[in-house]
C-alpha cells in the first residue's frame, strides 16, 4: 500500500516573472544535496483527514506560515508517483512569505548511528523562476510545475 502525501505549490508574480516556493529537506542525507531534491511543502495526511485540509496543515507545519485563502482558491494539480512509490497530491496558490523566516517542525533520526539527534523536516526555503525551480526540484514533481503553468495560461 503506498504512502499519500499532500502539499501545495505556492506560487507569487515578482517583478513580471511567475516564482515558485520550494523546500529543502533537513536533515544530514540532504545537507550537501540541491538538484533535484527540493519539494514542495507536504506530507501524510491521516485517514479521517481530507487531502487539502492535510496539504494546509503540512504546509504550517514545514513552515511556519499558516495559509488563509478560501479553500476556492486553491488550484488542485492532481498527483504524481515518487521514484520511490510515494503518492503526492498537489495543490497551488498564490501567496507571499519570507523565505528566510520559516520555521519547521522536526524529526529524529540516528545520526551517527546510535546517536539520536533531531533535524527540521525543512532546512531552509527559497522563491524560483520557472527554470531554476525545475532544475531543484524532485523529478516527479516537476509536473506540478507543468501543470500549474497550464492552469496559469502562462
Amino acid at each position: 500500500m503506498p504512502l499519500h502525501s499532500a502539499g501545495i505549490l505556492l506560487y507569487r508574480q515578482r517583478d513580471g516573472r511567475l516564482e515558485l516556493f520550494l523546500a529543502h529537506p533537513g536533515g544530514p542525507f540532504w545537507q550537501e544535496k540541491d538538484a533535484g531534491v527540493w519539494s514542495i511543502p507536504k506530507g501524510l495526511w491521516e485517514p479521517d483527514e481530507e487531502p487539502l485540509a492535510a496539504a494546509r496543515r503540512e504546509f504550517h507545519e514545514e513552515t511556519g506560515t499558516a495559509l488563509d485563502a478560501a479553500d476556492e482558491a486553491f488550484i488542485p494539480l492532481g498527483e504524481v508517483t515518487q521514484k520511490g512509490g510515494k503518492i503526492v497530491h498537489a495543490w497551488a496558490v498564490a501567496g507571499d512569505i519570507d523565505a528566510t523566516a520559516i520555521v519547521s517542525n522536526t524529526y529524529a533520526v540516528q545520526w551517527p548511528k546510535g546517536t539520536w539527534r533531531r533535524y527540521p523536516e525543512i532546512d531552509r526555503a527559497g522563491w524560483f523562476g520557472v527554470a531554476e525551480a525545475r532544475a531543484k526540484i524532485l523529478a516527479a514533481q516537476a509536473a506540478f510545475i507543468d501543470r500549474l503553468l497550464v492552469a496559469l495560461q502562462l
